[in-house]
């Protein structure tokens, strides 16, 4: 049977033939070659044939003129029309997210954004958007933000930078934070998720799958920490150096070069607190000039971290999702696991580059159950669990379809939240 190789699928036989062609300088694409007996029998004339590749993760290629741009525009001209049949399939089995397997995570999502829309749009904040009972109206109830940590910890200040008229709440532990949004003692949680020189704090990510809260905002923090001590105290006196674990990796260049002690406690506050409360001589916290101010500490030397451009970032957490607004650049974060397969990780970042969609944060750490596999035949290797970021709102069709193709071929996936995303810019 003759072949004729063109651009796109050609018809020219009967049996059908997948083989892979690849041009010096062009990118690889699969074309798909079917037969087809041609009137009176023969191979005869050939009519061209575009279709969407099995499993729908890229799509048929088309144009394949040599040129990546070429490749690219026909990549997203099979997504567009399969994207077209999503939105005209019924939606099958579309329930809230979950720990488990959430075949209908988008779907969820959606409706759980079109529900909080009908319940009415709230004022405007800078991270969420939101003041319900923020202390803007006389009379009306402060919104109450939980936090981890005691007063001057930074965790404060960000809540504080969220919700400018709030009543924080703090509390001794990052579980302690989710309990009280979940259980109505708090409105909303301001919580760090990750930062600059530090990475991100695992803890959090972990207990955000755990619970039924929904990412609301973010606020990009500077962080300026602080060698404090006890009135008296020279640098030369100080031995010990107490804050917490993610303030200790982030002044660990200054603090190695001092050749003191690093003691581990759960918060910067309270290390300053500890101090002043017990006496302590020859021992400093790392923490803010608020927690100085608040505790009788002695500011030694100021910006100790490793680097000036020190920056946290927070996340406000809501028991309900945020309604989505027009006019404002949205993120949205979700976490997920592929099937074990070559491309995998290939497959599902396609959903977004062939929608123009960027993402922001891309990350993977093994599972917190099950984390090692074994296959029948091979080795034993870690699952992973990804976690996503990407610039675009849940009521965006396009951000929409993305997901619904994710879900195609992802084990898990689960829509954590969809939030205007933090602007502000770095000053130095």
């Amino acid at each position: 049977t003759r072949l004729v190789k063109r651009s796109g699928v050609e018809w020219s036989g009967r049996h059908e033939t997948k083989t892979r062609m690849a041009t010096l300088g062009t990118t690889s694409a699969a074309v798909t070659m079917r037969t087809c007996p041609a009137a009176g029998g023969g191979t005869g004339a050939t009519a061209r044939r575009q279709r969407p590749s099995r499993g729908g993760s890229v799509g048929a290629i088309g144009a394949m003129g040599g040129s990546r741009a070429g490749v690219m525009n026909g990549s997203r001209r099979a997504v567009e029309e399969k994207d077209a049949f999503r939105c005209r399939a019924p939606r099958r089995g579309f329930r809230a997210a979950s720990n488990q397997n959430t075949a209908g995570a988008v779907g969820a999502a959606t409706e759980m954004a079109a529900a909080a829309a009908n319940v009415g749009q709230e004022s405007s904040q800078r991270t969420d958007a939101t003041s319900a009972g923020g202390g803007g109206v006389a009379g009306e109830k402060k919104l109450r933000v939980a936090y981890q940590g005691m007063p001057g910890a930074y965790s404060e200040a960000a809540a504080l930078t969220a919700y400018p008229t709030c009543e924080p709440c703090p509390h001794a532990q990052f579980e302690n934070v989710f309990e009280a949004t979940e259980q109505w003692t708090a409105d909303r949680a301001v919580l760090p998720f990750e930062n600059s020189l530090g990475g991100s704090i695992h803890r959090n990510y972990d207990l955000i799958l755990n619970h039924r809260l929904h990412i609301v905002g973010e606020v990009y923090f500077k962080v300026s920490h602080c060698l404090l001590a006890l009135p008296g105290q020279r640098k030369e006196d100080i031995k010990r150096a107490m804050s917490h674990p993610q303030a200790l990796s982030q002044c660990d260049g200054y603090l190695t070069a001092m050749g003191v002690i690093k003691e581990a406690v759960d918060d910067t506050a309270g290390a300053a607190a500890y101090i002043a409360e017990n006496n302590i001589m020859g021992a400093a916290a790392v923490a803010s000039r608020r927690a100085a101010a608040l505790y009788g500490m002695e500011v030694l030397e100021e910006d100790i971290q490793d680097d000036t451009s020190n920056v946290t970032r927070f996340l406000a957490l809501s028991r309900e999702p945020l309604p989505p607004r027009e006019g404002v650049l949205y993120k949205t974060s979700i976490a997920c696991c592929m099937k074990e397969d070559s491309g995998a990780l290939f497959k599902a970042l396609a959903c977004f580059a062939l929608r123009d969609i960027n993402l922001t944060k891309v990350e993977s750490r093994p599972m917190r159950t099950n984390p090692v596999t074994q296959q029948a035949s091979g080795p034993m290797q870690f699952s992973y669990l990804f976690y996503i970021d990407f610039e675009a709102s849940m009521a965006d069709p396009n951000a929409q379809n993305a997901l619904r193709q994710l879900q195609e071929t992802a084990t898990f996936l689960r829509v954590l939240g969809s939030y205007p995303a933090d602007e502000s810019k770095l000053v130095e």
